[in-house]
């Protein structure tokens, strides 16, 4: 039968045993597994102080990021809210370009656009004012997503406004050019002997009509080209004496009759103020003058209606 006890001498310095003991079987393993136990919560306990430890001594590195990473998103709220602003600028100074590009249209007589036309849409209004700090709440992929929408709304208003101005420039460069080849300067200074229209002829005394202007001024005084145009006659002609004729384009024609000496010649090309011949008193002529005709797609008109000089 298994004993309950075990039994424990105890012996003095001498080896002498003294006393006898009785300790209960069951302690022994019991002290063993206090043991045990106590030795794994002193493990755990270590361990825990050890990462504790280590957390401790990484607060703050942490902090550091963290305070990083707060001013890295700090800089880049205020990137966007900048963006923003710059994108609400260039959309005002598109809205000015396109207001600006209506003054010209009614300054230079243009061809108007519709009064109700936008910039950023027909129909549309003037662009919508963006708040930066309420976009920067927003959720980021809506607020890239609004940005998108107003970068693309953008380009199509720019792209619009240069076609717009390229239209201004070639309706310009069109009036530039007709206002070129338009005789608005008198091609000599004199006295007007002779005006547009219905005349007793000095030579016939009968009732003619007069396609021109007779302008007397001293023989050899300078004639000048009223417009730019190309020189197509430059030769004698019957009763008209020496004469030149200009091609100015757009339907216009200018004649110069009576002519002394012939300064340019046919397929020369002139520009308005430069001398072309001299006054004489060729053909069928009274005196020395300049016999001065403008028509306008074949019919003669009164030249006194072009001059701005």
């Amino acid at each position: 039968m298994l004993k309950k006890k075990l039994t424990v001498w105890i012996f003095d310095a001498t080896g002498t045993p003294v006393q006898k003991a009785s300790i209960p079987r069951l302690l022994l393993p019991m002290g063993m597994l206090l043991f045990i136990g106590a030795a794994i919560m002193v493990y755990l306990g270590i361990t825990d102080y050890l990462r504790l430890k280590d957390a401790t001594q990484s607060i703050p590195n942490l902090r550091a990021n963290l305070q990083t990473q707060a001013e890295l998103v700090d800089h880049q709220q205020n990137q966007i809210a900048a963006f923003t602003l710059k994108i609400e600028q260039l959309k005002g100074q598109l809205a000015d370009l396109h207001d600006f590009e209506q003054k010209i249209r009614v300054i230079a007589n243009l061809d108007p656009k519709d009064s109700g036309e936008s910039i950023f849409g027909v129909g549309g209004s003037d662009p919508e004012e963006i708040d930066p700090t309420t976009m920067i709440e927003q959720d980021y992929q809506d607020l890239i997503r609004t940005m998108h929408d107003e970068i693309n709304e953008m380009d199509h208003a720019s792209h619009d406004q240069q076609n717009a101005f390229a239209s201004i420039f070639s309706q310009l460069e069109g009036k530039r050019n007709l206002l070129a080849a338009t005789p608005s300067i008198r091609p000599v200074k004199g006295w007007i002997t002779s005006r547009f229209g219905r005349r007793q002829s000095p030579f016939t005394s009968r009732s003619e009509f007069h396609r021109g202007l007779d302008i007397a001024t001293r023989a050899g005084t300078p004639i000048l080209a009223p417009a730019d145009g190309l020189v197509t006659y430059s030769a004698r002609k019957g009763l008209m004496g020496n004469m030149v004729t200009i091609d100015h384009g757009y339907g216009m024609v200018t004649r110069y009759g009576h002519i002394q000496t012939l300064l340019k010649k046919k397929g020369q090309r002139v520009k308005r103020g430069e001398t072309i011949a001299l006054v004489g008193n060729t053909g069928r002529s009274t005196g020395p003058h300049l016999h001065y005709e403008v028509r306008l797609n074949g019919v003669a008109v009164n030249p006194m209606n072009y001059f701005l000089n």
